[in-house]
């Protein structure tokens, strides 16, 4: 959805706003440099209760939703995994990955980025060094708990991790949720020109919602400033390096923010070790087909699905907030104001990613994945043959 609005926005770029004196930097960013990831979990939560704009009378859930988790499985830990979260999500973005992978014996923790949880605005300032040190440092500290260490990220946090995992042997392999490697967007590359003249690309403003208690749903342009930068970085590291340790890359073919295409390739030629699987769901043309990469339909008509959306990948139809049943439904999804206010006051709808439109239905954002089951099965068989034995399971 952020590329999107970017593509949908950027042609309407005004004269700059006049000059305001913004806040000091250390003001907007969330404090890093802790020595144990206790102390971050405590600093970053005691910083999103001073700084979030909340959403809701609940505001314990909306910590709980804003803020890094860790999730401990029965026994000693096999090994740790490290979630990175997109841009304008949340560590809530990991809530069933995260339950899931613990349940299999794994130490598993959520991190945020500078600039989330709090509001839009606390992006304005942030730098793509400021993600890349979070990375850094929560690698560092997982170490001091486990010695083998996986990371996995959705989105620009897919590209954050697997940009560090490339410059660090020890990292045991990859978890890759919708990599943002590319962009479907032509003229990304203009954003950090474009956040030097314009704060924002839609103003905020009381008639649009700008986040939710789970995410932003307006992001300034140096957010996609700092996707893109991210975006380059990873990118120039891939086209000279391939990775050899397991990974799981997961695509939506209809996925409105990133090139698919550019990503399967990418799985083809640079994450080279055998256990490696893609999943994509969608129809995958008949000359990309091998036996890493595995397929599910994203059309399920009999279950209100028209195509499978950049985020729903990550959640089980079982999420409290997000899941087929939940509490939250994003009606936010590029259609008109008519099905808009019809899905916002409850109406029948289908689901789809952003911008997709269908003669007689109205689309909200599909959230959830109806294969989340299968799909963690496979995560497990592939985070099993860290040792290059074996085959992921089908």
């Amino acid at each position: 959805m952020t590329v999107a609005l970017l593509a949908a926005l950027v042609a309407g770029c005004a004269a700059p706003p006049p000059k305001v004196a913004p806040p000091m930097i250390a003001e907007r960013i969330t404090p890093l440099g802790q020595s144990s990831f206790d102390a971050y979990l405590r600093e970053t939560t005691d910083w999103v209760t001073r700084q979030r704009n909340f959403q809701t009378a609940d505001h314990a859930s909306e910590l709980a939703w804003n803020a890094p988790r860790e999730w401990r499985p029965a026994a000693a830990p096999r090994a740790g995994v490290l979630l990175v979260h997109g841009l304008g999500d949340s560590p809530w973005s990991f809530s069933d990955i995260g339950e899931d992978l613990a349940a299999r014996g794994y130490l598993v923790r959520s991190v945020l980025l500078p600039g989330h949880g709090t509001k839009p605005a606390d992006l304005i300032d942030v730098r793509l060094a400021d993600w890349q040190r979070l990375v850094r440092e929560q690698v560092a500290l997982m170490r001091q708990d486990v010695p083998q260490v996986y990371l996995g990220g959705f989105s620009t946090g897919a590209n954050l991790v697997a940009e560090y995992a490339l410059d660090d042997e020890q990292v045991r392999g990859l978890l890759l949720f919708s990599p943002a490697f590319k962009s479907n967007v032509s003229f990304d590359w203009f954003s950090p020109l474009l956040a030097h003249v314009k704060t924002w690309l839609r103003e905020p403003s009381v008639a649009n919602v700008q986040q939710t208690p789970q995410r932003y749903l307006n992001v300034p342009t140096n957010g996609f400033a700092q996707f893109y930068r991210g975006s380059v970085t990873v990118r120039d590291k891939m086209a000279s390096k391939a990775y050899d340790k397991p990974t799981l890359v997961v695509v939506s073919q209809h996925d409105s923010v990133v090139d698919v295409g550019y990503v399967l390739k990418t799985f083809q030629q640079r994450f080279t070790h055998s256990a490696s699987r893609m999943i994509w769901y969608g129809a995958l043309p008949a000359a990309d087909a091998t036996p890493r990469v595995l397929t599910r339909s994203d059309r399920i008509p009999e279950a209100n699905i028209s195509e499978f959306s950049h985020m729903g990948v990550l959640f089980s139809p079982r999420n409290p907030v997000y899941g087929s049943a939940g509490t939250q439904r994003l009606c936010w999804n590029g259609q008109d104001s008519a099905d808009l206010d019809a899905c916002l006051a409850g109406a029948p709808v289908w689901y789809s990613d952003w911008g997709y439109r269908e003669a007689g239905k109205v689309h909200a954002r599909l959230t959830f994945n109806p294969y989340f089951d299968w799909q963690a099965s496979v995560m497990a068989a592939v985070m099993e043959q860290s040792d290059g034995a074996g085959n992921a399971s089908q």
